[in-house]
């Protein structure tokens, strides 16, 4: 962007014969966010320019101008996308037992292992377990398979349970201690003490579960879909353009910013490899995981933006990215001015670029740290 002159320095020069006006540049690479940051950057903006018109690339413009620092720093190139803080997974939860629903959980609410999901006729409770073979008949002694394998493990894990009795009979054994340790907890939860598990009365889950809809109501009968919920785990989406697919990978480390203006560390967990169209636009699904849960703070379906690091450099020249002039023939320079106040251009070759800071690697003879050279003022 073109600067304008100083006020309160030298006489400006003209131009030398065959020095044509330069054009600052708008669009360096595609995607680059031309925003001026200090992010640690610790870049020096003084000396507010405007007046008549100076040679080089500002020559002729009223735009006003300002000097930053150029410094020498660790630099990471990074994409900034929109995406969606929610929950991961979804599950529904369905009754299979007789009676009337009576108590039903609100959106939102936490429910872990051996809590009550919904309450039937006299406040009997349904309850949850972990597992992930899904209750398709009634448990009792002598009962054998995968499913008795999880309730034991479920048992054991609320304390209900001995590990070595049930290891020695059989983990998918419905033995005399699952009997026992089962009666331990129907007489928690204020259920009759039988040590069988009717069909019904417990539902299985993966983990713990967030309530997300309650498309039933009290009174209806407890059968077919009773809630909808996700985990407890929060998950960043991202719907990212097809195109941008090998540019990212499960393990890149991102930057969350989140909607009060914080940012939390996250990691992509997972890259989606099948693109959907919506609007004329092919995207893929990429998941990222907090690094801090906590972070999320109960926020779901809130809108975020990830800062995804894609490439990095140790102890490199950094200029703004506004600083950078394109040249008529190809290429880029920037505009030093010395302490004495003299200008000129100098050209440079960039590297990496820092497009959430508004930053680039540039190299180039006779550029140094601690220089200045001009930007476009704020």
């Amino acid at each position: 962007m073109p600067h304008a002159a100083t006020e309160k320095t030298a006489e400006p020069q003209e131009p030398g014969p065959g020095r044509a006006p330069r054009r600052r540049h708008r669009g360096v690479a595609a995607g680059v966010v031309i925003v001026l940051v200090a992010a640690g950057a610790a870049v020096a903006l003084a000396d507010l320019f405007h007046g008549p018109s100076r040679p080089g690339a500002g020559a002729g413009s009223g735009d006003r101008t300002s000097l930053a620092t150029v410094t020498r720093q660790g630099l990471v190139s990074q994409t900034t996308v929109n995406a969606t803080l929610g929950y991961a997974g979804s599950y529904t939860v369905a009754g299979k037992a007789s009676g009337t629903i009576t108590w039903l959980p609100a959106a939102g609410r936490l429910i872990r292992q051996g809590g009550v999901l919904y309450r039937i006729d006299n406040g009997t409770p349904v309850f949850l377990l972990y597992g992930r073979v899904p209750a398709w008949r009634a448990l009792s002694e002598r009962a054998h398979g995968a499913d008795v394998r999880q309730l034991n493990h479920d048992l054991v894990a609320l304390g209900y349970g001995n590990r070595t009795d049930v290891a020695a009979l059989g983990w998918k054994y419905f033995g005399w201690d699952t009997k026992a340790a089962l009666q331990d907890l129907q007489e928690h939860l204020g259920l009759p003490q039988t040590g069988a598990l009717p069909l019904g009365q417990a539902v299985f889950e993966p983990a713990a579960i967030r309530v997300s809809a309650v498309p039933a109501r009290l009174g209806n009968p407890a059968s077919g879909v009773i809630l909808t919920a996700t985990s407890a785990r929060p998950v960043v989406t991202i719907a990212l353009d097809a195109a941008q697919q090998s540019e990212v990978k499960t393990g890149d480390k991102v930057t969350i910013t989140l909607p009060d203006g914080t940012t939390t560390p996250g990691r992509i967990t997972s890259v989606g490899k099948v693109a959907t169209t919506t609007s004329g636009t092919a995207t893929i699904p990429v998941q990222v995981a907090l690094q801090h849960p906590k972070a999320a703070g109960g926020l779901d379906q809130a809108p975020v933006t990830v800062a995804i690091t894609q490439a990095s450099v140790k102890d490199a020249l950094v200029v703004p990215v506004n600083a950078l002039l394109a040249r008529a023939s190809g290429g880029y320079e920037v505009e030093e001015v010395t302490a004495g106040g003299r200008r000129h251009l100098v050209r440079v070759s960039v590297g990496l670029f820092d497009n959430a800071a508004g930053m680039v690697q540039v190299s180039g003879s006779g550029l140094a740290a601690g220089q200045r050279v001009v930007v476009p003022a704020l």
